[in-house]
């Protein structure tokens, strides 16, 4: 009976702690949604990674890449700004709990997920500046160190889309 009693409480124990895992991934996600505004509105956005959209824009990134974002709109200057990809204090917080409570699959499962980083600034405003003809087709940027490649991104969505 005391070895069922002590099978029993080490079950449960390895039970919380599975449980556990991954907390930051489960509460905070893997994704994070970034938005992307000018002035004037109507500019085409190009990422690093080959996703695209017009301003006002709200995209779903994982955390775990920066981007480079680039901003074209005929009759105004290209525009660029860099996102980081950086612990954050809630995947931070996400991230100790595991380790108290997790242990280190939780902890390995955040890591590799990205669920304990935040893309910085998560709002891209860009102010636009005249000038002629300006920039008339907008490309890529080159994809910041440890970002996502165009190719990787389309790979990573099609996967999804199955």
């Amino acid at each position: 009976m005391h070895h069922l009693l002590h099978r029993l409480a080490l079950a449960a124990v390895l039970a919380a702690a599975l449980a556990g895992g991954g907390c930051a991934t489960f509460a905070r996600g893997s994704t994070q949604a970034l938005t992307i505004d000018s002035l004037p509105g109507g500019a085409t956005v190009s990422l690093s990674n080959g996703e695209r959209c017009s301003t006002p824009c709200t995209l779903k990134l994982k955390r775990k890449h920066p981007v480079a974002v680039e901003l074209c709109k005929p009759g105004y200057r290209q525009a660029t700004a860099q996102v980081r990809s950086e612990v954050g204090s809630g995947g931070a917080a996400g991230l100790a709990g595991n380790l108290l409570i997790g242990g280190l699959v939780g902890a390995g499962v955040d890591a590799a997920t990205g669920a304990t980083k935040d893309l910085n600034p998560n709002v891209v405003a860009v102010l636009l500046l005249e000038e002629a003809p300006g920039c008339r087709v907008p490309q890529f940027p080159a994809v910041p160190e440890h970002g996502q490649t165009p190719d990787e991104y389309a790979k990573e969505k099609n996967k999804h889309k199955k």
